[in-house]
C-alpha cells in the first residue's frame, strides 16, 4: 500500500467565474462541488480571499464559507486563506467565532499575509501597504488571544469568538510563514498551486524549526497543488488549457475569467515558460498518470495532506477530476 492511500485529500476552490457565466452560477457550483467532494470523503473545502479579480468570486470569504458549511454536513470548511493584514484581528475573530458557533468542529481559519489584490485595491481597502511584512506575527498573536479563553481583566473581547479556539493554519509560498508556523507550533499549508518554486525549502524550514505546542506535537504540512484529471491523458491536457489561459492572461494583464479549453495556445516561448512555472507542481492526465504523479509528489514532499485545486471550465469536468483523484488515491 502506498503512502498516498493514507494521505488526507482536501479541496481548494477559487470560486471561478466562467466567461459567459454569472457569479450566481459560481456560487451554485461551489456548493455542489462541496457536497460532491464531501460524499467522496475529502477532508476540507477551503475558499480564498481575493479582491478586484474578475475571475474569482470569493472576496467575501467568511460569508461564502458559511453558505457552504450550511449546505454540507461533515466536511471541514475554511479559508485558504484570509489575508489577515486586510482586517482587524478582532473582526476576523468575530466572523470565524460566529462560523464555529454555527458549525461546531467544522471551521478552519487559514491565514496569509499577502494583500490578495493590487495596489489600487489595497488603497480602496484602507490597508497600509507596508502591513504584513513586519507586523503579521503580532496580528496572529492578537487573533489567537481573541479566539482563546478570555484573560483576567481583558477589556476587549470577541463576541462571538472568545473561547471558540478555531483552528489556525499559516499559509505561504515562501519561508516566512513556514518559520512562523514552526515557531508557533501551528499547521502549515504551502501554496504550490501557483508558486511551487520554494516548496521544498519551506517544508524543510518548517520541519527543522518546529516547536511542539498545545495545538500540535509534531509538524503537520499540507500542500496545495493543481490537478487536472480526466478519463485519458489527451483529454486532461486539453482541459488543462483553461488553467493555462488563466495564467497567460494574468501575465498579460488581461481578464482572468475561466475560458473554454482550446486545441492550441498562442503564446511566446517566454510566456509558456512563465505559465509552466506557475503550474510547476501540476499533475495532469488520466487515472494511471494521476495516480503515479500524486504518489511521486507525496513521496517527494512527505505532505500529511494534499489540497487539490482542479481548475476546469466545465463544472461537470471539474467534478469528474475530483472523483478520479478520490478513486486513484483510495481505490
Amino acid at each position: 500500500m502506498s503512502q498516498l492511500s493514507s494521505t488526507r485529500l482536501s479541496v481548494l476552490d477559487l470560486a471561478p467565474i466562467r466567461e459567459g457565466g454569472s457569479i450566481a452560477d459560481t456560487f451554485r457550483e461551489t456548493v455542489d462541488l462541496a457536497q460532491q467532494t464531501e460524499r467522496l470523503g475529502y477532508t476540507r473545502f477551503w475558499l480564498a480571499e481575493h479582491h478586484n479579480i474578475d475571475g474569482i468570486a470569493s472576496a467575501a470569504t467568511a460569508v461564502l464559507i458559511g453558505h457552504v458549511a450550511g449546505a454540507t454536513d461533515r466536511i471541514r470548511v475554511g479559508s485558504g486563506g484570509i489575508m489577515l493584514p486586510n482586517h482587524p484581528p478582532l473582526v476576523i475573530a468575530e466572523q470565524f467565532g460566529t462560523l464555529e458557533t454555527l458549525y461546531p468542529g467544522r471551521i478552519d481559519l487559514g491565514l496569509g499575509r499577502a494583500p490578495g489584490s493590487d495596489g489600487a485595491t489595497i488603497a480602496a481597502m484602507r490597508r497600509d501597504p507596508r502591513s504584513g511584512v513586519n507586523d503579521f506575527p503580532d496580528q496572529v498573536a492578537e487573533l489567537q488571544r481573541f479566539l482563546g479563553e478570555a484573560e483576567p481583566g481583558q477589556r476587549v473581547k470577541a463576541v462571538p469568538g472568545q473561547g471558540t479556539h478555531v483552528p489556525l493554519w499559516l499559509l505561504g509560498s515562501s519561508g516566512f510563514s513556514a518559520q512562523l508556523a514552526a515557531r508557533l507550533g501551528l499547521p502549515f499549508a504551502f501554496a504550490a498551486q501557483f508558486a511551487p518554486g520554494y516548496l521544498f525549502e519551506a517544508l524543510r524550514l518548517y520541519r527543522e524549526q518546529f516547536r511542539p505546542s498545545a495545538v500540535l506535537d509534531e509538524p503537520y504540512a499540507m500542500v496545495g497543488m493543481p490537478v487536472i484529471a480526466a478519463d485519458s491523458d489527451a483529454q486532461a491536457h486539453y482541459l488543462a488549457t483553461t488553467a493555462q489561459q488563466k495564467f497567460l492572461n494574468l501575465i498579460r494583464g488581461k481578464r482572468t475569467q475561466s475560458l473554454p479549453p482550446v486545441n492550441e495556445l498562442d503564446w511566446t516561448p517566454m510566456e509558456q515558460a512563465q505559465v509552466d512555472q506557475f503550474l510547476g507542481a501540476a499533475v495532469i492526465g488520466g487515472p494511471d498518470t494521476v495516480r503515479a504523479g500524486l504518489e511521486e509528489f507525496q513521496a517527494r514532499t512527505g505532505a500529511n495532506e494534499l489540497m487539490i485545486n482542479s481548475d476546469l471550465y466545465s463544472h461537470e469536468d471539474r467534478l469528474r477530476s475530483y472523483e478520479i483523484v478520490s478513486e486513484v488515491c483510495r481505490g
